[in-house]
């Protein structure tokens, strides 16, 4: 069985801007695409950014997903629960949210937030 990546947000946002900031190993990763799922957390992020004017994005996240075929992985009580056990290594509500669905879901995490490493999950 082939690996499934999580992606996180600002990943996410360097494949959409072709920032100079993504890696070629992630774009690689992510335009393959049959295994790569952003989380419903990403769009919410990417939702409050944006509203906020602190990033710009030409339409909508879910639309743009939706029309490049990439999946959304909806948030659920498992998920929500296991933030619980998650050691406070990260502060940051989206990061833990990620880390925990890519714990309960068998995830990778495609990241290159150096704060993850800290957390029990697979990383790229």
């Amino acid at each position: 069985m082939s690996r499934q990546y999580l992606v996180d947000t600002h990943i996410l946002l360097w494949v959409l801007n072709a920032d100079s900031r993504l890696s070629d190993h992630h774009r690689d990763i992510f335009l393959a695409g049959e295994n790569v799922i952003v989380s419903a957390i990403s769009v919410a992020e990417i939702a409050i950014k944006k509203s906020l004017g602190k990033i710009t994005l030409t339409g909508n996240i879910v639309d743009i997903l939706r029309s490049n075929g990439v999946p959304i992985l909806s948030v659920n009580e498992l998920h929500a629960a296991r933030l619980e056990y998650l050691p406070l290594h990260h502060r940051d509500p989206f990061d833990r949210l990620l880390i925990a669905q890519a714990q309960i879901e068998g995830l990778t995490l495609l990241t290159s937030d150096r704060q993850f490493s800290a957390y029990d999950v697979a990383l790229v």
